[in-house]
């Protein structure tokens, strides 16, 4: 499966997981996912251990009994979901988190990490108290390289391109969520139940390559920032999904 991804200057965005045409996609009422991750100044999170606060995030959503059925944020995320899958990554610190967390949502904890979820909103009607949090400014390193990955599931970026982490958190929750899409709801069932075990990491160059040809789902930029059109930026690498793929040889 691919998802072809269209950003501007503040948010990022994928096709749905239902097959509309292009233009019902273009007409469809536009929704965002907003995302905002703690970074006080004094000790702001590890940038790997943020990015995969933010995929798991977007799975502790998607999974959330009020994203489904008859719940409260269903008619949301099912609308979200229709058109362009929006995400928009913003920052808080201090008063401004406090603020982001009495409102509806779910936080989501990592190593050091805080990535809160809320449930999608139209394009122009954020809550305020989240509307005026900054989008820039979320730059993150981190401070050891983070070695080999866990064995489970695992988010591949592109090691040719270059993104803030903002776009990459972004980036990160689609690429988890090509995934969810893409497995059984017992398969479902059993990564929720482990508390959706995922690592981010770059790919090797060589790996990329054999990656973004093996029929996994891949996460493709529409080229509006930071990225050149068509850009395959993340590889959704869930084992069960990897099983499924042909078998070859």
């Amino acid at each position: 499966m691919t998802s072809t991804e269209t950003t501007d200057p503040s948010d990022n965005s994928a096709t749905g997981p239902v097959e509309h045409a292009e233009t019902d996609r273009d007409a469809a009422p536009e929704f965002v996912l907003p995302l905002v991750v703690r970074i006080e100044r004094e000790a702001p999170p590890a940038r790997t251990d943020a990015l995969e606060t933010a995929a798991r995030a977007v799975l502790v959503l998607l999974s959330d009994e009020r994203s489904a059925g008859d719940g409260e944020w269903a008619a949301a995320v099912r609308d979200w979901q229709d058109a362009r899958i929006r995400k928009v990554v913003r920052r808080a610190r201090r008063a401004e988190w406090r603020r982001a967390t009495a409102l509806p949502g779910i936080t989501v904890t990592g190593r050091e990490a805080e990535v809160r979820v809320f449930p999608p909103v139209p394009l122009d009607g954020w809550p305020k108290d989240l509307a005026r949090l900054q989008v820039s400014g979320t730059e993150l390193d981190d401070p050891q390289p983070p070695g080999a990955p866990a064995d489970g599931p695992v988010l591949w970026f592109n090691p040719e391109l270059e993104m803030s982490a903002g776009k990459e958190m972004a980036q990160a929750g689609h690429g988890a969520q090509l995934a969810w899409w893409e497995l059984s709801e017992q398969e479902r069932a059993a990564w929720r139940a482990a508390g959706f075990p995922l690592s981010v990491r770059s790919a090797g160059r060589v790996e990329w390559d054999a990656l973004t040809r093996s029929g996994l789902p891949v996460v493709r930029d529409a080229g509006f920032t930071e990225v050149a059109p068509g850009s395959c930026t993340v590889v959704a690498d869930h084992p069960a999904l990897r099983r499924a793929l042909p078998q070859t040889g």
